[in-house]
């Protein structure tokens, strides 16, 4: 790769740290609540705001459709609260429901555009290699205040303060890196390291998704592909090679073999024969 490539994968790969820093940890909790499919939702709604804000008001940038993305997510976010709270047993089915009907609107609208697919496109596996420095910088911000929040607050217990830095989150990477790699990034980690120690469980799924950023940011720009297919693909490579060094690692120990057997088997034996 020529200096130039690496001018433009350098970012990419700061912007995959900064996303992964959030989204690591707010991953867990997720797949901890069960409530798996409200990242791709909140950023479908997310991505549908700025769908609205571009159409709108012309212009795919500036704070005007930043605040028309937020708004979006943060709505969403409080519609998602009041429902986890009166009904709690359908929540995971009302977050499906409310994925396609953003998907669907987002559609609706850009069918209005004569660059409707291709936004769409953007808005599915993002624009990781043209990020900004000023990108970079609100990311950075943004990442800072969710860490912060997370670990002075109890996320799991706060429902509202919860969705709302999801909320904020969600928005803020949705952009850069599209709907996809967005799940990607929240889930396949946490996901890959369900069954490791639980001291390690974040440190590991953080370096799952560095793998997956760097190696995709490198086979983007070596075979000349889509960016953010790429890393998605390599992450969920790389996290399932963690998964099954995990799994092989705390694989339950075979029957030991005769005349090693722990004093309580011997004792049962020996009682099991005087009967």
């Amino acid at each position: 790769m020529n200096a130039l490539s690496l001018d433009i994968l350098g970012p990419a790969f700061v912007a995959g740290l900064l996303i992964l820093a959030t989204h690591v940890p707010l991953g867990t909790i997720v797949l901890n609540r069960g409530i798996i499919f409200i990242d791709i939702a909140l950023a479908q709604v997310a991505a549908l705001g700025v769908v609205f804000g571009n159409m709108t008001l012309g212009a795919t940038t500036g704070w005007a459709v930043q605040i028309s993305a937020i708004a979006a997510a943060v709505g969403c976010s409080m519609l998602l609260t009041w429902t986890d709270k009166r009904f709690p047993a359908i929540q995971e089915a009302i977050i499906g429901v409310i994925y396609i009907v953003a998907a669907a609107l987002q559609i609706v609208l850009l069918s209005f555009s004569p660059n409707g697919s291709e936004y769409l496109k953007e808005l599915l596996v993002g624009q990781i290699l043209w990020v900004s420095q000023t990108q970079l910088i609100v990311l950075s911000l943004i990442s800072a205040a969710a860490l912060g929040i997370w670990y002075t607050q109890d996320l799991v217990r706060n429902k509202v303060l919860f969705y709302g830095v999801f909320a904020v989150v969600i928005t803020a990477s949705v952009q850069i890196v599209g709907v996809l790699l967005v799940f990607a990034s929240l889930i396949v980690p946490a996901l890959a390291t369900q069954h490791a120690p639980r001291h390690w469980r974040l440190m590991i799924a953080f370096n799952i998704g560095v793998a997956g950023y760097l190696f995709g940011l490198i086979a983007s720009a070596t075979l000349d592909i889509s960016t953010g297919a790429a890393i998605v693909c390599t992450l969920v490579l790389a996290a399932l090679m963690t998964a099954i060094a995990i799994s092989r690692t705390i694989a339950v120990p075979a029957d030991p073999p005769a005349g090693h057997l722990h004093h309580g088997s011997a004792a049962a034996l020996s009682d099991s024969s005087v009967t």
